[in-house]
């Protein structure tokens, strides 16, 4: 990574922690500072992504403001944290998305609504864009021929798989990814995306606004991360009944991709919708403000698709499938389109950052 300002900041703060060792037990972020006494670029970049805000350190430090060294390690990673999800994007042209991340979220869900929008009024006749087609297999292919879902979504979903791959593969270089990877290692790693242990602090929750420990977080997130993960299942699903089995959608309720869908769909409601309110009543003193754009798009992309998936299970059946089945798609377009380019790569990033403090762990090393 680049040298910059909130590096160089970061660094600072860093060292004072790594001298002072009072947070120690707060979070998995300082076990891993312990073992290390220079800090590179890269060192920053994987701690900063190891980090899960959970802001512990930043109540229990003795030298966080009002103090007047102003000790603040949850703003100063998330800082550096959104400095390398922008230089790890690729292609790197498109790295400049994350600096209006807000702005570039909206654009892609308006553009998506209206290409998908456009797309279905101009070429379905009105006698089947707004017919009540009755629940049978095939229904939702009246209006959106399968081929079209299939091509735009596969193109689009596999160029995102293929960047956040490859941003991936440049955040390990970078962060200094070497040792060994073990069985064990993996799999330590897969428990802790898993359980999302690192939004317990050191045991007892996050702060998530006060000094007061809370689970809320943690709780929030898995509802959404499961919500997101059933969601896709659900898809998934769908693809190899239609492609392999021959069943085509839309399927009764109690299937199993129309189960899986709505489980993950509520889940992402309520785990969006949580953790948007908590942000309204956050301390502001941990977060830095500039960075709220690009967390809030994020969730309102997820909510939405979410929501409009469920709108469109409602009103099948109906006359508005047809406008349902285009807004849905438009929203998943959308979503599909902005991966790589949005906070949803924190995932990617702070998935590969635990797998690194796994190795770490059982080497002693940095």
């Amino acid at each position: 990574m680049q040298e910059t300002d909130a590096l160089r900041e970061a660094r600072h703060e860093i060292e004072v922690c790594n001298a002072c060792r009072y947070c120690e037990g707060f979070c998995a972020v300082f076990p891993a500072v312990n073992l290390r006494r220079e800090f590179s670029a890269g060192d920053l970049s994987y701690l900063a992504n190891l980090c899960h805000n959970c802001r512990g350190c930043y109540y229990a430090c003795q030298y966080a403001p009002p103090h007047e060294w102003g000790i603040n390690i949850p703003r100063s990673l998330a800082l550096v944290r959104a400095q390398s999800y922008s230089e790890y994007a690729w292609p790197p042209k498109l790295a400049r998305a994350f600096e209006r991340n807000g702005v570039v979220l909206a654009g892609a869900i308006a553009a998506g609504l209206v290409v998908m929008l456009l797309l279905t009024i101009g070429l379905v006749p009105d006698a089947r864009l707004y017919a009540a087609h009755p629940v049978v297999p095939g229904a939702f292919y009246q209006v959106i021929p399968l081929w079209m879902m299939q091509v735009v979504g596969l193109a689009t979903f596999g160029f995102s798989l293929v960047a956040l791959g490859q941003g991936a593969l440049r955040f390990w270089r970078d962060a200094g990814g070497r040792g060994k990877i073990t069985v064990r290692a993996v799999l330590a790693a897969l428990h802790d995306v898993a359980t999302l242990k690192n939004l317990g602090g050191g045991g007892g929750g996050c702060n998530d606004n006060s000094e007061r420990f809370s689970m809320r977080r943690r709780r929030l997130h898995h509802a959404m991360m499961y919500g997101f993960l059933l969601c896709f299942a659900a898809t998934c699903t769908g693809f190899v009944y239609d492609s392999f089995l021959g069943w085509a959608a839309p399927y009764p309720f109690f299937s199993v991709p129309v189960l899986l869908g709505t489980l993950g769909g509520i889940g992402l409601l309520a785990g969006t919708g949580g953790l948007f309110a908590m942000k309204l009543v956050d301390d502001p003193g941990p977060a830095p403000r500039e960075l709220l754009g690009a967390d809030v798009a994020l969730l309102g992309l997820l909510f939405f698709a979410a929501l409009t998936g469920l709108a469109l299970l409602a009103l099948r059946g109906t006359g508005a499938m047809g406008i349902a089945l285009a807004v849905h798609l438009g929203v998943i377009l959308a979503l599909f389109v902005t991966l790589p380019y949005s906070k949803m790569v924190h995932g990617v990033y702070r998935g590969a950052a635990l797998l690194r403090a796994a190795i770490e762990k059982r080497a002693g090393v940095g």
